[in-house]
């Protein structure tokens, strides 16, 4: 019976089976011998694991197991260790090995010195940029960079604006946040992923001269309007002193432009650079109902001007050019026809050459209400010199009578 059966097929491999077995566990069990994942979560598989300086070295093997480099090897990365026991020192990971364009890039960014894990976390916990657990998923990029760039500690001792808690309470970081529109600008939108320049290098995208295009991948329209504008034109050919998008809209802590908030302080941005019109706008019916008043809708620059596509009034297609002037009034005042535009908004009326009549006018006023209140306050002095002379001579009678 027992030569029958190990006569039988059926025994054989059963022992063949188990021969491969026994030699797979002496080759696990051998010392010096690389291991699966499963081996070494055997030990790093107990949460409460860490080194000789207290610092964790756990790691969750479900978690590893659905990141993206979750169908690696240990030793891929690790590839100091060779077996078990491995040293108790084991040399620094380097994602170069794998990223090799990703570290260059890094190398000559601004962050170069930071390791990646800074930026996409645990090492062991890494998912792909469109996996919501990602630290680099466009809903978490802002807190991501926040934990460098909201931290006062880190702003003050590198010089930095706490941009974080500008960009949250911005349109764009509004959209994203509380919206989540994965379409809002981001911090990678605009400054990069990896090669992040310094906004001074020429070759960085939020470098004066690339902030329109760089904006321009979301406004497409609007940098094509701001493109062929005035302003535009001046930044293409050089002049670094005529504004871009971050001058009128700030960098991070970007409003709504319906806003009311926007629109109380858009006529100051302009005259930070036109000074003259400034402030020969803030002595019309305008700037008193607006700046002085506090009337929201009241007529802005770029209500006559437009906001991007500013043009010249010599330029046919400007709205402020004589014949387009009747229409932009009219957007305003219903009714408005050519008595009316002739109303000139930037009327200098300190400029004889340029306004000689309202030069006059004004000095004219002025020479007046001079006139009149050096009268009478000539006047109060003299009646009160004489009301005074005559309560001494009343009192002076009063005595001689007595």
């Amino acid at each position: 019976m027992i030569q029958a059966a190990l006569g039988d097929p059926r025994f054989a491999l059963r022992k063949g089976l188990l021969a491969i077995a026994l030699t797979a566990v002496a080759f696990l069990l051998a010392p010096g011998t690389l291991h699966t994942q499963t081996d070494c979560l055997a030990c790093h598989g107990d949460q409460s694991m860490t080194d000789a300086a207290g610092h964790s070295i756990s790691v969750d093997g479900q978690t590893f197991s659905a990141s993206i480099h979750g169908s690696l090897q240990c030793n891929n990365c690790h590839a100091d260790i060779k077996g078990y026991p491995h040293p108790d020192h084991i040399a620094t990971v380097e994602c170069k090995t794998c990223h090799a364009d990703e570290t260059a890039q890094i190398g000559g960014s601004i962050h170069s010195g930071h390791a990646c894990t800074s930026c996409h976390g645990n090492a062991h916990a890494i998912f792909p940029k469109t996996d919501a657990r990602s630290t680099v998923y466009p809903l978490n990029i802002p807190k991501t960079c926040g934990n460098c760039h909201g931290n006062p500690q880190l702003a003050k001792k590198y010089h930095l604006p706490n941009v974080y808690s500008m960009y949250v309470d911005s349109i764009h970081g509004f959209a994203l946040s509380k919206e989540g529109l994965l379409v809002a600008a981001n911090c990678q939108n605009c400054h990069g992923s990896h090669h992040i320049l310094s906004h001074t290098d020429p070759q960085s995208p939020t470098y004066k001269t690339n902030i329109p295009t760089t904006c321009g991948t979301c406004h497409a329209s609007i940098e094509a309007a701001y493109s062929a504008g005035i302003h535009g034109r001046a930044v293409a050919a050089g002049n670094l002193k005529a504004p871009v998008c971050t001058d009128c809209h700030t960098a991070h802590a970007i409003l709504q432009p319906t806003e009311a908030e926007f629109r109380m302080q858009s006529t100051p941005i302009c005259g930070s650079c036109h000074t003259d019109k400034f402030s020969t706008y803030r002595d019309t019916f305008h700037s008193q109902l607006g700046l002085l008043g506090g009337y929201v809708q009241t007529a802005r620059c770029w209500d006559c001007h437009q906001a991007h596509d500013v043009r010249p009034a010599s330029d046919p297609q400007s709205p402020i050019n004589k014949a387009n002037l009747v229409k932009t009034c009219g957007r305003c005042h219903a009714g408005a026809n050519l008595s009316f535009v002739a109303y000139q908004p930037h009327a200098n009326a300190r400029d004889r050459k340029l306004n000689p009549g309202l030069y006059f006018v004004r000095l004219f006023m002025n020479l007046l209400l001079i006139s009149v209140l050096t009268f009478f306050v000539i006047h109060t002095i003299l009646w009160l010199i004489r009301s005074r002379l005559q309560q001494i001579k009343t009192k002076s009678n009063g005595g001689e009578n007595a």
